[in-house]
């Protein structure tokens, strides 16, 4: 019985190695950027992509271009009460 409990734990303990080593590979497997790359293409995004919310740096922003701006009619012209 004990040696019988004792396999249990081994073959446990190599199915666990086993599924640790898959995820590794996995993980090799994964396909890199360099952080070159990542930081020349994360550089480029903030300068062409304007932040309406940093008026200071890309300047004032039109109602009509602002996604932020309050809505004229609330939602779709209904009362909305909150209790």
């Amino acid at each position: 019985m004990h040696r019988h409990k004792q396999m249990g734990m081994q073959e446990t303990k190599y199915r666990r190695l086993v599924e640790l080593n898959q995820r590794l590979r996995e993980d090799l497997d994964r396909p890199r950027v360099r952080v070159s790359e990542a930081s020349t293409s994360l550089i480029r995004y903030c300068k062409n992509t304007r932040d309406f919310l940093v008026p200071s740096v890309w300047g004032p922003v039109d109602k009509r271009d602002d996604p932020y701006a309050p809505s004229g009619g609330g939602c779709g012209g209904c009362t909305c009460i909150i209790m």
